[in-house]
């Protein structure tokens, strides 16, 4: 049986890259050779033993590739088609996808139900970070890269665009908004330029560092805040005249950057929540109002699908965002564990790191 590189999961704080079989294409399946693929926040999450998946699993969600086979129910593609798929790639036959929610795919016939169900790459099934990837249900998940596209420039749909995009889509924001935006790793510089697209008035970022703020400017941002420099939620209230914002979002998945996220909205406002957490949250009494705020908590797993996945090469292709410079790092397959090690560490000003087998 032909075999490929994979990095795979042996248990928290540890992962190797090691030879796997290429796995074996079903009707319903199309089996793609990776050519860019990248690591995520969420993977350093699964490093750490903070999300599980089971040892021997390959990591990664975000696949640019190559059509290699076809499963044999699968029309409308060709093999050597250049295509992406989402990081969340639903099967729409479930209850949760015929419920509008394809991200919560869950069970596909109903026995049961797994929260992120439709998160299957790296999570339940093998994933991204290797030489091949088997996409289930191809037929509902495979997009063809629109010609002249290149790899970088489509890297981060399939998760860091589309969860960005989700932030600012589900913080309800209306032309004229006032919107906060808090950190700006790729998920968080995402979410800026998406709350630019969605019509913001006035976008105010905050990071801790200059480097991170000073991008977030060229995404969208009027006015950025180091919370190393100054009281967050004081500046913010003082940059709306006291007002609030009319939406916060919240992209790192910590206690205090949650809370800070609520107690800047106006009465009223949307707190679009993307981090992912790794402990209870606290939702403080003075700030959440007793309850009787009128605000809105809502969370957001990347929307996935091939017709997703066409919009936001859409907006690409007609030039009205270029996420190419976020890849500030290369790497063969080959040094992914040393990849790994740079992005978990954030060194060197690493935005998005560009794996290539």
């Amino acid at each position: 049986m032909a075999s490929m590189q994979a990095l795979v999961f042996k248990g928290p704080g540890q992962i190797e890259l090691r030879e796997k079989p290429i796995p074996e294409v079903g009707p319903t399946d199309a089996l793609i050779r990776i050519t860019t693929t990248t690591i995520c926040g969420t993977d350093v999450h699964i490093l750490k033993g903070e999300y599980p998946v089971k040892p021997g699993l390959t990591i990664g969600h975000e696949p640019v590739g190559v059509i290699e086979k076809l499963g044999s129910v699968v029309t409308g593609y060709r093999v050597g088609q250049r295509v992406i798929a989402g990081a969340i790639c639903p099967s729409f036959h479930s209850y949760a996808c015929q419920d509008g929610r394809p991200s919560q795919d869950g069970q596909a016939h109903g026995h049961g139900y797994k929260p992120m169900g439709g998160w299957r790459f790296g999570n339940t099934i093998d994933g991204t970070q290797a030489e091949y990837v088997l996409v289930p249900d191809a037929q509902a998940n495979l997009s063809p890269i629109p010609d002249g596209l290149t790899d970088e420039q489509v890297l981060m749909c399939p998760d860091i665009m589309s969860t960005g995009f989700a932030g600012a889509e589900q913080a309800n924001i209306k032309i004229g908004d006032a919107v906060a935006v808090f950190a700006q790793g790729p998920i968080g510089l995402c979410a800026t330029a998406g709350a630019r697209l969605c019509g913001a008035g006035m976008i105010i970022v905050v990071d801790g560092l200059d480097e991170r703020l000073a991008i977030a400017q060229k995404m969208g941002a009027d006015a950025v805040v180091n919370f190393r420099k100054v009281d967050v939620v004081a500046e913010i209230l003082r940059l709306t005249g006291g007002r609030g914002v009319d939406a916060s979002i919240e992209a790192l998945g910590t206690q205090a950057t949650f809370e800070a996220a609520l107690r800047v909205l106006k009465p009223g406002g949307t707190l679009s929540s993307l981090g992912v957490y790794s402990s209870d949250l606290r939702i403080p009494l003075d700030a959440f109002a007793a309850g009787l705020g009128d605000h809105r908590i809502v969370t957001s797993l990347c929307p996935g699908g091939k017709e997703r996945m066409r919009r936001l090469m859409q907006v690409i292709e007609t030039n009205r965002l270029d996420l190419g410079p976020m890849v500030t790092h290369r790497f063969p397959l080959s040094r992914i564990v040393e990849a790994y090690d740079l992005f978990s560490n954030q060194r060197d000003g690493v935005l998005k790191v560009a794996i290539t087998p």
